[in-house]
């Protein structure tokens, strides 16, 4: 007795069972899908399938598992109750079980059941999400013949599409001009690594690609005219990283910021890696020389959480913001009910047309991208000369002004 006593004190810690307390809060608060039932509609138009990110996802989530191997996470509404509904099913996968044979076999068969689960609710869209885009393949034929009535999407479009906004603003916004400026991008090879690539290179940027396989840089280079590399100690300075990866030899760290910052200058990073490049400690130990935004997330006032803030800030995001993958899976969904051809794309392809037809929804649905966030938090500058330069540059000219100290006297303060 004493011994399933003290197996009941570790299983059903406070993590356990407030997660637990949350999922019962969401089903039973989600009365748009009471009224969806009464009325005979499906309950769910788009789900996404997806891995928990990190052990912070896994301990925040708790240590109950789940029989069929994938549980409920966070819901949304799009447009009320006669728009999209989505809901979020996680499996008990986290990356680096991804990284093995078994591990992967889990992951497909916990999916195949998870997507029968949509199925069965009267899904339209499913995604896969985060690390399982390609767990069948590069175009989920297997999917598609099991799955015919379904659209698979793997989400990049939507991603992407953000992803190049963001780019464009933060770039503009720290004062970073083609004829000037040295970008790195981290996994430059990948669908998103490769998008912002191509939108620099098309508007003169200098770049350079570092990651991790030496065959698939050398296409970079060949195809885009960059530089690569496959350490931080080759990159030299830069004054801003795309971070498109979050392989452990891609990972931003104290010791790779201190090799690519260029003096006196912060190091702007935009990361769109799930899980983050830049960790939250790491910039922590380095924020007053780095500039850090989270990318590739979609903003909507029309979106709404079931729970509001207790479920978004679950997923570590803000008020109507999600992943620009859910948001293309909603955005499509969407573009089904409005009798739009979006049937026949192979959305397990990123393209510029692919990219084309994603603008067009989201601008009809309202989604556009959020206001800048680190780790959810406002950034309040994308000044990019660091403080200690700052107070230099204007020094001198206080002390000028105070005591008629000449210029030179004090250029070494």
């Amino acid at each position: 007795m004493k011994g399933i006593l003290n197996f009941l004190v570790v299983w059903l810690n406070w993590r356990t069972l407030l997660a637990a307390a949350w999922r019962a809060g969401v089903a039973i608060t989600d009365w748009r899908t009471h009224l969806r039932k009464i009325m005979g509609k499906p309950i769910v138009d788009a789900v996404f399938i997806t891995n928990m990110r990190d052990p912070f996802d896994r301990k925040t989530l708790g240590l109950w598992r789940p029989a069929k191997g994938h549980f409920n996470g966070p819901r949304y509404w799009l447009g009320g109750l006669s728009g999209v509904t989505g809901r979020t099913r996680a499996l008990d996968i986290v990356p680096e079980d991804l990284m093995t044979p078994s591990g992967r076999r889990k992951a497909q068969e916990s999916f195949w059941l998870a997507a029968t689960w949509a199925q069965k609710r009267g899904a339209k869209v499913i995604l896969l999400a985060a690390g399982l885009k390609r767990l069948f393949g590069q175009d989920g034929v297997r999917l598609k013949e099991e799955f015919p009535g379904l659209i698979f999407t793997i989400g990049d479009n939507g991603t992407a599409l953000n992803l190049m906004r963001e780019i464009s603003r933060a770039l503009r916004q720290a004062g970073l001009k083609p004829e000037s400026s040295r970008i790195g991008v981290l996994g430059p090879s990948g669908f998103l690594g490769r998008a912002a690539v191509n939108f620099l290179c098309a508007r003169g940027y200098e770049v350079i690609g570092l990651g991790t396989a030496p065959s698939r840089l050398a296409e970079m280079a060949e195809d885009f005219r960059i530089e690569t590399c496959t350490d931080f100690s080759e990159m030299g300075g830069v004054d801003a990283v795309i971070a498109c990866t979050h392989h452990e030899k891609s990972r931003l760290s104290p010791q790779a910021i201190a090799l690519i910052r260029k003096t006196g200058k912060k190091l702007l990073v935009i990361d769109v890696a799930e899980p983050y490049n830049l960790t939250e400690e790491v910039f922590r130990a380095c924020q007053d020389r780095v500039i850090r935004l989270d990318a590739g997330n979609a903003f909507s006032p029309r979106l709404k959480y079931v729970l509001g803030a207790i479920s978004y800030r679950l997923s570590r995001l803000t008020r109507g913001v999600t992943f620009g993958c859910f948001a293309e899976t909603m955005a499509i969904a969407s573009a089904i009910a409005s009798r739009k051809e979006v049937k026949e794309i192979n959305w397990f392809a990123v393209s510029q047309e692919n990219i084309r037809v994603i603008a067009e929804i989201f601008k009809e649905v309202g989604f556009t991208v959020p206001s800048p966030r680190c780790f959810g938090q406002p950034v309040l500058s994308f000044d990019p000369t660091l403080a200690s330069e700052q107070a230099r540059r204007t020094l001198p000219q206080a002390v000028e002004e105070t005591q008629g100290v000449r210029h030179h006297e004090v250029a070494h303060v």
